[in-house]
């Protein structure tokens, strides 16, 4: 999985970055706020991120309430990595929109997990929204099919019901949404359809035609 590092501190920064590649992640450095924010916002961005709080240009809680306004970052899974600690930073930082915490100095294993924990939750929602698009999917082919009407191939007549043929114009008028799928009424079978039979010197199947 990728994720974004911002940290400005460059000891920190490459010590964090060696264990993320360490763990398997895909890992992109940034060293300021502004930095980070536009690399969040291009096309192939990762959705996860690990920010430092205090950074040159833009912290990472101004990054968090950027984040968290725009909508096409709202999946985003941002954990802040800082030395600010307390309860009330804490608190902070997660109504900033921080989906979770980090203290500094931090644990291996903790951050490890935590990071495991996000990449989870981005694989589910991932998961999710497949799943929602193949719901959507087959909704409008129950629709598209719903919408289907017989229309006769000769006349252009409709059949709304099994013994009554309209003319199309009319029919349209009161309908929105709709597909013609094609048949023969027993006007155009009698007048086109059998006399060209007769005449091929083939069998006159019944009506309606298979």
């Amino acid at each position: 999985m990728k994720i974004l590092l911002a940290e400005d501190d460059p000891v920190t920064r490459l010590m964090v970055q060696a264990a993320l590649e360490e763990w398997g992640f895909d890992v992109s450095a940034c060293e300021n706020g502004q930095a980070t924010w536009d690399a969040l916002q291009q096309p192939d961005a990762p959705h996860m991120a690990l920010l430092d709080w205090l950074m040159p240009g833009m912290d990472g809680l101004e990054i968090c309430r950027r984040v968290r306004n725009e909508p096409k970052l709202s999946s985003s899974y941002l954990i802040l990595l800082t030395a600010r600690n307390s309860k009330e930073d804490v608190i902070t930082g997660l109504k900033a929109g921080a989906d979770d915490y980090v203290a500094k100095p931090f644990d291996r294993e903790e951050l490890r997990l935590r990071l495991r924990a996000g990449e989870r939750i981005l694989n589910l929602q991932s998961n999710l929204a497949a799943r929602v698009s193949d719901l959507q999917d087959a909704l409008n082919r129950v629709q598209m099919l719903q919408g289907i009407i017989p229309i006769c191939s000769y006349c252009k007549k409709v059949r709304t019901d099994p013994g009554y043929w309209q003319q199309v114009e009319a029919y349209i008028s009161s309908q929105i949404d709709v597909r013609f799928s094609h048949g023969i009424c027993p006007e155009c079978y009698e007048k086109q359809v059998k006399p060209e039979l007769e005449r091929m010197h083939r069998p006159l199947p019944p009506y309606p035609p298979d």
